[in-house]
């Protein structure tokens, strides 16, 4: 299916693009402000960073226009095994045992959900009686991760809620993008800058982008990625099945999904420990 392969070609992207920026980065001495950013243009590594990123962007697009994002979007975990992967080759350093079994158990459980769950149908558009309680509901959500956040002095609780708004604000912009490029690809360029959706996801991508920064600078790695990376999965599927009327299996098969979803979030909590000790490995 082509969305399946759009999707991992999106989450090796963005897991090449982040790998490369992060190298560039730390290449340069600490410091900030415009002065920095052009130390950073000046880097190799920082275009191809960028490249991997913008790639990542249109291969998500593509995915989300050829399959539901019920499927899409959980994909998109397998950013964090890519970026083992590519963090190791790239530092020339061992990938610890603790990687490869966190590997082996995002790709377990993100197969058994979605093998479980078979998402499937709906439509690429929904009409505004969908869409505004999912919008509402998003933005309430987003909302009340920040002032839990502000309002909480443990860093691994600030850490978890901004990370689970920033996932909130990520599906969300996925089933907007989804809309926006299915009216383009239908009606052309004038008729995409006509949709209330395009405008849409570019700012509510904005703010997500905002949360994960703040969620990366509020506590550990450790809190705020496994909420970032499962929360979105998660959100993705009610959205899919709420907004664009996606189908999922029920019954008997909700207990295979359970054990996906535990086993994906054992493996992202493993792989959030693991890059760190790559990085940092004599």
């Amino acid at each position: 299916m082509l969305a399946v392969v759009f999707a991992l070609l999106g989450a090796a992207s963005n897991a090449t693009g982040t790998a490369f920026q992060r190298e560039a980065a730390s290449t340069l001495k600490h410091g900030g402000g415009l002065h920095f950013v052009l130390m950073l243009v000046r880097q190799p590594a920082w275009t191809i960073g960028v490249l991997g990123v913008m790639g990542a962007a249109l291969f998500q697009a593509l995915a989300l226009l050829n399959g539901p994002i019920a499927l899409v979007q959980p994909l998109f975990v397998l950013e964090l095994p890519f970026a083992l992967l590519i963090v190791g080759r790239l530092l020339h350093h061992r990938i610890p045992a603790e990687g490869w079994y966190g590997v082996g158990s995002v790709v377990a459980g993100l197969g058994l959900l979605l093998a479980s769950a078979a998402p499937k149908g709906g439509g690429a558009q929904a009409p505004l009686s969908r869409w505004v309680p999912a919008l509402l509901a998003c933005y309430a959500l987003m909302g009340a991760a920040v002032l839990i956040a502000r309002t909480r002095s443990s860093t691994q609780v600030r850490a978890a809620a901004l990370g689970s708004g920033a996932a909130v604000g990520n599906a969300l912009t996925a089933a907007l993008l989804k809309s926006s490029t299915t009216t383009f690809s239908d009606h052309g360029i004038v008729s995409f800058f006509s949709a209330w959706q395009t405008y849409g996801f570019a700012l509510t991508g904005i703010a997500a982008v905002v949360l994960l920064e703040n969620a990366l600078q509020a506590g550990p790695l450790a809190a705020s990625q496994p909420a970032l990376t499962i929360g979105d999965a998660l959100v993705s599927l009610v959205l899919g099945v709420t907004v664009f009327q996606e189908t999922l299996r029920g019954g008997f098969w909700l207990l295979p999904e359970l054990v996906g979803i535990a086993l994906m979030s054992v493996g992202v909590r493993l792989l959030t420990r693991a890059i760190p000790v790559i990085r940092t490995a004599d």
